[in-house]
């Protein structure tokens, strides 16, 4: 009876985990909203690691989060390492790429709770009297990502946080005019 047993949840876990294997690993998770203000007002939040902590939902989550900033500040190269509670994580952001007041590309690289190496996209489009600021991360998860990805729904949970950081992005850059 218990071999039985045993050899039923075998299969099932065999059955589950070749499931997870055939699922594309590619991820790519994307938010946008209007502010109203021009690119240029915007651009310096997205530019400066400084700058986050007035915005991002990221370094919400933990207060006490322990930042390094290193590499030439807002510019190709600028670096910032952080270490944050267990909700937070750890790992470090590097700007790649810059088009001034219309996109910032940064690399980052998850340590905690698990190694990740993510492109983090930011896009500034005029539209109307004001700016679409798009916000989006797209990675490579590997087998252990598409495990997640099946017991969690990814897109929802880092589409909110995206999301919360735009209205975040908008209030702090609003209340300046």
């Amino acid at each position: 009876m218990f071999k039985i047993v045993g050899l039923i949840i075998a299969i099932i876990v065999v059955g589950f985990l070749g499931y997870v294997s055939t699922r594309d690993g590619k991820f790519r998770y994307e938010r946008s909203g209007v502010i109203n203000a021009p690119p240029e007002k915007i651009f310096p939040y997205l530019v400066d690691f400084k700058k986050g902590a007035e915005w991002s939902p990221y370094e919400k989550v933990d207060p006490n989060m322990k930042k390094t900033f290193s590499g030439p500040e807002a510019q190709v190269g600028s670096i910032m390492e952080f270490e944050g509670n267990k909700d937070a994580g750890s790992g470090k952001l590097e700007i790649l790429r810059i088009v001034p007041n219309e996109a910032v590309d940064i690399k980052l690289t998850m340590i905690k709770p698990m190694y990740a190496e993510n492109l983090v996209e930011y896009k500034l489009t005029p539209e109307g009297t004001g700016t679409r600021f798009s916000w989006s991360m797209s990675g490579d998860g590997g087998f252990f990502g598409k495990l997640i990805t099946v017991l969690i729904d990814c897109e929802k949970m880092v589409g909110d946080q995206f999301s919360e950081g735009i209205n975040n992005l908008k209030t702090v850059v609003e209340a300046q005019k």
